[in-house]
């Protein structure tokens, strides 16, 4: 299974669950999420959701070059109403699928009414962000690590651009103009984490962390978090996401023009990972 679901009293963990692919999130792995989201969101004993990743990584973003990458299947659409994008062409088809399965489905889980805590530890790179950053708390181990080296492609950043509002104009240029690593102390001097602890406790921090919250009312959870949802929406994000989502189909239109077709620029998974490393 891509994705595994465990109850825990009142907290529901949903854990991805591709460790031989560091976790990297395909169409199915996407779909297995939201199935598993919407498990939560019905259950009415669960209060708290935590995402985290098997084993040595949390993700290390949209998978580019797995055997099981999956760009040209069909599945259940459930974040917009678009058309399927197998079968169409070009920008179309890059349109369709992101607009469904990367900027439409973390939108939609932006707004589950129960307080989400992403538990991350290991790599959380590109896609990777867009996952942690959809929860509304992030704990981290010392060891995590993170990066949107997709400028790298041409590529303004990924496609739910919550740069700006994670991290602020500067630290987000700085992330984005460089493609490096940046640690999770850095991360947390920024503002993009709520608690860094040791590898070995984070688990158990962020249970800790999600019973806390548990002991809190249902529609006052759901209410603050739309209340600061709202106000995040009132700061521009996501009109900036909008905006932001145009510019990054322009620069895969742009790459498949000039390279006959490549619309990453002529990365791969390989070249990102080891430019990622040396950087």
């Amino acid at each position: 299974m891509t994705v595994e679901y465990e109850r825990r009293g009142p907290v529901a963990v949903v854990t991805m669950n591709r460790p031989e692919y560091r976790n990297a999130q395909n169409s199915a792995m996407t779909y297995a999420l939201d199935a598993a989201f919407t498990r939560a969101v019905d259950d009415p004993e669960v209060k708290v959701i935590v995402l985290a990743g098997a084993g040595e990584h949390f993700s290390a973003g949209h998978d580019i070059g797995t055997p099981e990458r999956d760009v040209d299947v069909s599945f259940e659409r459930k974040a917009v109403l678009w058309w399927d994008h197998v079968g169409a062409e070009g920008g179309d088809q890059r349109f369709a699928r992101e607009s469904e399965v990367y900027l439409g489905m973390c939108r939609r889980w932006r707004e589950i009414p129960k307080p989400t805590i992403a538990s991350v530890q290991g790599a959380c790179i590109a896609g990777a962000l867009m996952l942690a950053w959809v929860c509304d708390l992030i704990v981290a181990s010392d060891d995590a690590f993170f990066a949107d080296p997709v400028v790298r492609m041409g590529i303004p950043g990924v496609e739910y651009f919550a740069h700006p509002w994670v991290l602020g104009p500067r630290a987000a240029k700085e992330v984005l103009f460089t493609g490096e690593r940046f640690t999770a102390q850095q991360a947390k001097e920024w503002g993009m984490l709520n608690r860094v602890v040791a590898r070995a406790e984070l688990e158990t921090e962020t249970m800790a962390l999600a019973e806390k919250i548990a002991v809190m009312p249902r529609m006052g959870l759901a209410l603050a978090k739309k209340a600061v949802n709202q106000a995040e929406d009132l700061m521009g994000l996501r009109s900036g996401m909008d905006s932001a989502f145009g510019l990054h189909h322009f620069a895969h239109a742009h790459n498949a023009e000039v390279s006959g077709g490549d619309s990453l620029g002529g990365q791969d998974a390989r070249s990102m990972r080891d430019a990622n490393r040396t950087s």
